[in-house]
């Protein structure tokens, strides 16, 4: 027994170092240059700045116009709005799909599933976005990352859906609930574990999202962030210091909602898997 904590033990010494070089030291090293010079930025070392130079970060908030703002603004739009739109529609369809077991829940359940499976189209999504004057906007920008979303969604809230007694509903039936306020009163309240999982995981894949806006969502007044982070790249590919400005700027918001969030994305992913 007692050599079996000490396994214990010892392997989680082990996940704390790993996480520790891992994820902590690349991140303080981005942060250390980019609060230096860019002739001692370039030399790529961990150690602290000789002088702090903080407007580095101004810089980067400022240049092109302020088109790190601009960005912040258009991947804030599409990252709220995409999420709100997930939580509304996906806890709904995952209700049913938990509560029907009928012919028709099958097929849509067999879509949803191969929404998992088959990548998107590229062209065809561009010339149909083009077809409803979308393309190049916010709106279709928006549909395109809840498509994309959608079936991993659902399944996220099929699953926790199946840890929630079907006699809730009963009782609230028999008090008098039509179906409609049963979900909005009974049960949603009942998902917001799942719901954090949702919202943080969606919220961290849009927001992080390169491929889908260069695609669909081309233009200098359209950038969003990760798209910043690429002309960064090819401005600044000797200046060390603002590319690494440009990275910590774009990361911490993220990584502020990951860290308040993280033992919620745990909780409601595991507590789909166990029916009580």
């Amino acid at each position: 027994m007692k050599q079996k904590k000490s396994i214990l033990i010892i392997g989680d010494i082990l996940g704390v170092l790993g996480a520790f070089f891992i994820f902590i030291v690349p991140f303080l090293f981005m942060l250390t240059n980019s609060l230096k010079d860019r002739k001692e930025a370039n030399q790529l070392t961990l150690s602290l700045p000789e002088g702090f130079q903080w407007r580095n970060y101004k810089e980067v908030l400022t240049y092109n116009n302020g088109i790190v703002l601009t960005a912040f603004k258009n991947s804030l739009i599409i990252t709220i709005c995409s999420v709100i739109i997930l939580v509304i529609t996906c806890a709904m369809s995952g209700y049913i799909l938990q509560r029907r077991n009928d012919k028709k829940m099958t097929v849509f359940n067999a879509v949803i599933m191969a929404g998992l499976m088959i990548p998107p189209a590229i062209l065809p999504t561009i010339s149909l976005m083009q077809s409803l004057h979308v393309y190049k906007t916010l709106f279709g920008m928006i549909m395109v990352e809840v498509a994309l979303q959608t079936p991993f969604t659902v399944m996220l809230y099929r699953g926790f859906m199946s840890s929630i007694p079907v006699e809730l509903e009963e009782a609230g039936y028999i008090d008098g609930c039509n179906r409609r306020r049963m979900f909005a009163s009974v049960i949603f309240p009942l998902l917001k574990p799942v719901t954090a999982t949702v919202v943080i995981l969606n919220a961290v894949t849009v927001f992080n999202d390169f491929t889908n806006p260069l695609y669909f969502l081309p233009g200098i007044k359209n950038a969003t962030v990760q798209l910043t982070l690429y002309n960064f790249m090819g401005q600044f590919s000797s200046s060390y210091n603002m590319l690494f400005a440009d990275v910590i700027v774009i990361t911490i918001p993220m990584l502020i909602l990951f860290i308040i969030f993280n033992k919620r994305i745990v909780d409601g992913m595991v507590a789909g898997s166990v029916k009580g």
